[in-house]
């Protein structure tokens, strides 16, 4: 299994504000996607948490923006594990153009009860699967 994930992106005009840059929540939605791909590449599907009652919710983000991405430019969105908790897993992502670095980030993902919406132990499959993708 992989450590780490990237994923090629394009930037779209519904992407862009009215002057062709990256509007910035739209860098947390790039992330989201790749946390996602990068889940499904690891056998980690989100489907199965909430079909198991397991909801994945963003608790924790800390976000630095470096340059904008404009209209068209192709651009790569990365996601790795960096810490893993009873409840949580935090990941480091970059988004990148080329090998200039346009945005970073630190998210924490809160694995929570899906009926009770509070804190809940990562399923032992998943947790034992998760501890293997950790970089520290």
């Amino acid at each position: 299994m992989s450590t780490s994930f990237s994923m090629p992106l394009r930037v779209y005009m519904e992407d862009t504000d009215a002057g062709g840059i990256v509007y910035y929540v739209n860098y947390l939605k790039f992330m989201e996607r790749a946390r996602s791909e990068w889940l499904r590449e690891q056998g980690l599907n989100q489907q199965t948490l909430l079909d198991e009652g397991t909801q994945l919710v963003v608790y924790r983000l800390a976000c630095h923006y470096a340059k904008p991405a404009r209209l068209d430019e192709a651009l790569e969105i990365t996601a790795r594990v960096t810490d893993i908790g009873r409840c949580r897993v935090t990941f480091e992502q970059f988004v990148m153009r080329g090998e200039e670095l346009l945005c970073s980030a630190t998210v924490e993902i809160a694995c929570l009860s899906a009926e009770r919406m509070r804190p809940k132990a990562w399923p032992a499959s998943f947790q034992s699967q998760l501890q293997t993708l950790v970089i520290p």
